[in-house]
């Protein structure tokens, strides 16, 4: 049955002509294949199976969230939890594939949750430079009358060498200045002092306390169980790739790393194996072409949650942030 919804609920949604009409622009692979041939696309296939026919050396940038270790449904496929040690193993078996399409400057997050925290590092470490793990609040979740509500998750950053791209200027982050220094002829040090109020620029740290999990009022919400914020992948791909290179994230979902690749000029690969999500995916790009805001992004730097300054962009930065048109490297 449907479900029915509030009044003011932006979820976004998939009519039966939609999902026709979207389905058929999909991929699926069966022999190997060019970038040409791949680049902003998105590939509705398992993805151990369209990994193999995938070309060598042309991602930049490798977005990773997997199934965490816990049961789970999503739509039409379910994941079962297993014991730590398996999970490693399930893990190696996609890991070791997607290696080879990587270039030796490419970056790499894989994201999980406590109790996968241990398997990942053992797997990423074998096989790549481990840089960081950030930790990000998830506000989102039930509380727990034995145990810490759990209200965090993680973001292993790894790199296939020590050569890689990290710009640092690009996700700075704005925040509100609670007790302003001056100088002694009275001057702001270290902040800016403007009408709406005093804020500072900080350099981003892997404590991530201002991300916003997508909820039933927010533009950018789907029905899918483990959206990962806009917000949160326009840090990462920011960070770690620019204009023109390549994104790929081969679990996803509802397609937030290919919509936020596509908002920020870079090109993307998406992998996705339940048709409903793709479907989302191809809406969501579509979507972009009129408004490539990004909530909690606006006039180039990031800001602080609840803050007046946090509007969507203007119709000039939007236009700026469009998708732009990249020769094939």
């Amino acid at each position: 049955m449907e479900k029915k919804r509030a009044p003011r609920n932006r979820t976004i949604q998939l009519s039966k002509d939609e999902t026709l009409y979207y389905s058929q622009r999909l991929l699926t692979l069966s022999q190997p294949v060019g970038i040409e041939d791949i680049v902003n696309r998105t590939i509705h296939q398992d993805m151990q199976e369209a990994v193999s026919f995938l070309p060598s050396g042309f991602v930049d940038l490798l977005f990773l969230d997997p199934p965490y270790n816990l049961d789970k449904s999503f739509n039409t496929n379910g994941f079962s939890k297993m014991n730590t040690e398996d999970y490693g193993l399930w893990m190696e078996t996609w890991f070791r594939p997607l290696l080879r399409l990587l270039k030796k400057t490419a970056s790499v997050y894989i994201c999980g949750d406590w109790r996968s925290c241990a398997p990942i590092f053992d797997v990423a470490s074998k096989y790549l430079v481990v840089q960081n793990r950030i930790t990000w609040e998830r506000e989102k979740g039930r509380g727990a009358l034995t145990n810490w509500k759990n209200a965090s998750e993680d973001i292993w950053f790894c790199t296939v060498s020590n050569n890689y791209t990290f710009n640092v200027e690009d996700v700075k982050l704005k925040r509100k200045v609670i007790a302003p220094y001056r100088k002694s002829d009275g001057s702001p040090k270290d902040w800016d002092e403007q009408k709406d109020g005093n804020f500072r620029l900080t350099y981003p740290s892997n404590l991530w306390t201002d991300i916003t999990v997508p909820f039933w009022s927010m533009p950018e919400n789907t029905d899918h169980p483990t959206q990962k914020p806009e917000k949160l992948l326009a840090k990462i791909v920011l960070a770690s790739s620019n204009p023109g290179d390549v994104v790929l994230d081969p679990f996803a979902g509802s397609g937030t790393t290919s919509v936020v690749a596509k908002k920020l000029g870079r090109r993307y690969v998406g992998i996705e194996m339940d048709l409903t999500y793709c479907c989302l995916t191809e809406k969501r790009l579509d979507m972009a072409d009129s408004d490539s805001s990004i909530q909690g992004y606006t006039d180039g730097v990031f800001w602080e949650r609840n803050t007046l300054a946090e509007q969507p962009l203007s119709k000039k930065k939007a236009q700026k942030n469009k998708q732009l048109s990249f020769p094939l490297k």
